[in-house]
C-alpha cells in the first residue's frame, strides 16, 4: 500500500527521488574532494607548456578522445600492455579530464617516450604507413595549420584561476613559445608528455 501511495502522488514521489539522489551523491563523491589522493599531483608533475596546452585542446577539438582512453585501469591484462595502471594525482591540472571510455585505438595515458616524434608525425599524417592494419584517420592540415597563439596566455590565465599553478613569467612567454609552431609540433608536444611523470618512477 505504501509503494502505492507514493507512485499516485507525483510530488512526493519527486521528493524522495531527489533525495535519494542526493544521498548518494554526499556518500560517494563530496568525500572524494578531501582525499588527498585524488587532490594532490603525483611528486614531479608540472603543468603543460604553453605549446603542450595548445596541443592538448588540438586533441579534443579532432575527437582523439573519442577513440582513445587515457585511464589504465589496475588490471594485469592492462598493466602488461600499457604500463603502470592511472593514478587521480595525475590528472590534477586537467580541464576537462580526457579519460574517456571507449578504445577504438590503445589507451594513451602512457605514450608519452614509447615512439619518437618522427614516429608521431608519421603516425599522424599516414598512420598506415607505420600501423598497417590502423583505421585511424589522417591529419595533414595539422602540418599546414600553424596553432593560433592568441588565446593562449588567456587560457593559462584561466586554468591560474582554477588552481594550476603557472607563474605570470610562464603566462607572458605563452605568446613566443607557439607563434609561429604547427598544430603538428603541438599535438606531438603533448602527446610526448603523457604519462611521463609516473613512467620515470616505474
Amino acid at each position: 500500500m505504501k509503494h502505492e501511495l507514493i507512485e499516485k502522488h507525483l510530488g512526493l514521489m519527486i521528493l524522495l527521488i531527489v533525495l535519494t539522489i542526493s544521498g548518494g551523491f554526499l556518500v560517494e563523491v563530496v568525500p572524494l574532494f578531501f582525499l588527498k589522493e585524488t587532490n594532490t599531483p603525483v611528486e614531479g608533475l608540472k603543468p603543460y607548456t604553453a605549446l603542450q596546452l595548445e596541443g592538448r585542446d588540438i586533441y579534443i577539438r579532432e575527437g582523439c578522445s573519442v577513440c582513445h582512453t587515457q585511464q589504465i585501469r589496475p588490471f594485469r591484462s592492462e598493466t602488461e600492455r600499457y604500463g603502470h595502471y592511472s593514478v587521480a594525482g595525475e590528472f590534477v591540472y586537467d580541464r576537462p579530464f580526457l579519460w574517456g571510455s571507449k578504445r577504438t585505438g590503445p589507451d594513451l595515458a602512457r605514450v608519452g617516450g614509447r615512439y619518437s616524434d618522427a614516429w608521431q608525425r608519421q603516425h599522424l599524417y599516414d598512420p598506415r604507413s607505420v600501423v598497417p592494419e590502423s583505421i585511424m584517420p589522417a591529419f595533414p592540415w595539422l602540418f599546414e595549420d600553424k596553432v593560433d597563439y592568441t588565446k593562449t596566455a588567456d587560457k593559462m590565465k584561466t586554468l591560474q584561476t582554477l588552481g594550476v599553478p603557472y607563474t605570470d613569467e610562464q603566462i607572458a612567454n605563452a605568446e613566443s613559445e607557439v607563434k609561429g609552431k604547427f598544430e603538428i609540433e603541438a599535438l606531438v608536444a603533448y602527446l610526448q608528455h603523457l604519462g611521463t611523470v609516473i613512467s620515470e618512477k616505474r
